[in-house]
């Protein structure tokens, strides 16, 4: 299967609408915000723009709670806006992608309701009595319902991998509901691809065929929607949100998330440092931790296995943060140890995706009140993502965006000050992308090359470049031979033939 060709060149940039730029004055964020900040977006230097879902919705959990796919919510315009900023955006060199929430609905979603009161539909999954995670039937049908997330998002029936007699609910994957709602799929998919689109990020991509041990079935549904897709729109990209590059690019995605949950350690390895109690907590010090106790060795042990598995028939992308976690800046991390972090997600050989402000230095916020389902269960001791969706700070006065209370740091970051800052951690951002851009050594096609593991990590990108980050707070010092020009950097000097670092420092260096 064929692979965009733009994709080895992409660099994300994750946008949540409704806290992002509001164009009308109503504190809710919205397409035509966006598109007021396209001129910035190309300033940066980012290429492939990834929304949060914007499609019709109770907004009980912020959007993934759809309850008609072929409608732009109100709140953020309409389909002729989103037309109208997919084309400015291509005009400036800027892809757009959608969130697609697959796996499920809102309870409000028409399909939903008629199912609820109608016996003889299998959209979704019934059962005929009270089964483990089923909720009560809110309609004429007698029985019990299994959602995906929250109580109030139904799972769509895909069938489950394993049937069982005493269990009718469990469908085999081929039969009449699961095959429709595969058609949907590809349905709603192609209507908005007919927008101009890129593509989509897939929401809870593994979750959709039920007991699905090795998700064999899942992936065989995903790799029939992408012979779909390669066919009818050639050029076309999917990111999954399953966090197992190794499994989710066989099934047929182009690019998967190094992420938070899961059995992978990856991303939680680099930057989980306990800044809330959530169900990715880790009893060691990650190692963009002040500590300078962590190790990158399970990151690069998954990196290496997955990519193994990859090759070239796709992409792993390690983004800065998420709408459903902390921010980069987060508990103890502080704004200068982030941008040893920014440094190394822009150099590393995967695709990085910035999420909103993170370029900035925006932190995240704790004791928030539980904003359109922002808070999460008992199995993530009751965290809330609402501090990874504050505001976006354009400028020092009172955001544009009033969806969240404002960001309360009396030195909040912004935009306006960075921008004219050839020191901030935006200017950094932007340089660092234009690096990039410039050398396809730092890019994905690069080779690298491991030469410290430690405090300080350097690593060297194909035969010019050689990076070197220290993001804990003592300086450190190795004799490890660095040749060449350091083109960027702070804190980093060569002494003798000694690399010294002071505590969050980085440098790039090319011969």
């Amino acid at each position: 299967m064929a692979v965009p060709s733009w994709l080895a060149d992409a660099v994300l940039y994750q946008i949540y609408p409704q806290s992002f730029a509001d164009s009308n004055g109503d504190g809710i964020g919205d397409l035509d915000g966006i598109e007021s900040k396209l001129d910035y977006l190309a300033w940066l230097g980012v290429n492939t723009v990834w929304l949060n879902p914007c499609f019709a919705s109770p907004m009980l959990d912020a959007g993934y709670d759809v309850s008609d796919y072929y409608a732009i919510d109100p709140r953020y315009g309409s389909r002729d806006d989103l037309a109208k900023l997919v084309e400015s955006a291509s005009r400036k060199g800027i892809r757009v992608l959608l969130d697609l929430v697959a796996g499920h609905t809102s309870n409000q979603h028409e399909w939903f309701v008629r199912s609820a009161d109608d016996p003889a539909d299998h959209r979704y999954i019934w059962a005929d009595r009270q089964a483990p995670g089923f909720q009560p039937s809110p309609g004429r049908r007698p029985g019990f319902y299994l959602p995906n997330f929250f109580p109030v998002q139904p799972a769509l029936n895909f069938g489950y991998a394993r049937t069982n007699e005493a269990e009718p609910w469990r469908q085999p994957v081929d039969a009449p509901g699961p095959r429709e709602n595969r058609q949907a799929l590809r349905d709603i998919m192609d209507y908005w691809l007919r927008t101009g689109i890129a593509g989509f990020r897939v929401d809870m991509a593994s979750s959709l065929v039920k007991d699905d041990p090795g998700k064999e079935e899942t992936a065989a549904l995903w790799r029939e929607l992408r012979g779909w897709l390669d066919q009818a729109h050639p050029g076309a990209a999917l990111f999954s949100e399953w966090a197992q590059p190794e499994v989710s690019v066989p099934a047929g995605f182009h690019a998967d998330f190094f992420l938070h949950f899961g059995s992978s350690q990856a991303f939680r390895s680099l930057f989980h440092n306990g800044a809330v109690h959530d169900h990715s907590f880790r009893p060691r010090p990650c190692y963009f931790d002040g500590s300078g106790a962590g190790t990158v060795s399970e990151f690069l042990a998954e990196w290496a296995t997955a990519m193994t598995v990859i090759g070239d028939s796709g992409y792993i992308v390690l983004p800065t943060a998420n709408h459903d976690y902390p921010r980069l800046v987060a508990g103890a991390r502080t704004p200068e140890q982030a941008r040893t972090a920014l440094v190394f997600i822009l150099t590393w050989p995967t695709l990085p995706a910035i999420y909103y402000g993170d370029e900035i230095g925006m932190q995240y916020q704790p004791g928030l009140p539980d904003v359109e389902g922002s808070v999460l269960g008992l199995s993530w001791a009751g965290y809330n993502r609402a501090g990874s969706r504050t505001p976006m700070q354009w400028e020092r006065a009172d955001p544009e965006v009033t969806y969240l209370p404002p960001h309360p740091s009396p030195t909040r970051p912004n935009v306006a000050d960075q921008q004219a800052d050839p020191a901030s951690t935006l200017s950094l951002v932007r340089e660092l992308i234009a690096l990039r851009k410039e050398n396809a050594e730092l890019g994905t096609s690069g080779t690298v090359r491991i030469i410290n593991p430690g405090y300080p990590f350097v690593y060297r990108r194909g035969d010019r470049f050689t990076v070197a980050v220290n993001p804990g707070f003592d300086p450190v010092a190795t004799n490890i031979p660095i040749n060449g020009t350091q083109v960027l950097g702070h804190g980093a000097d060569i002494r003798d033939g000694v690399l010294h670092m002071t505590g969050a420092s980085y440098a790039i260096y090319a011969d």
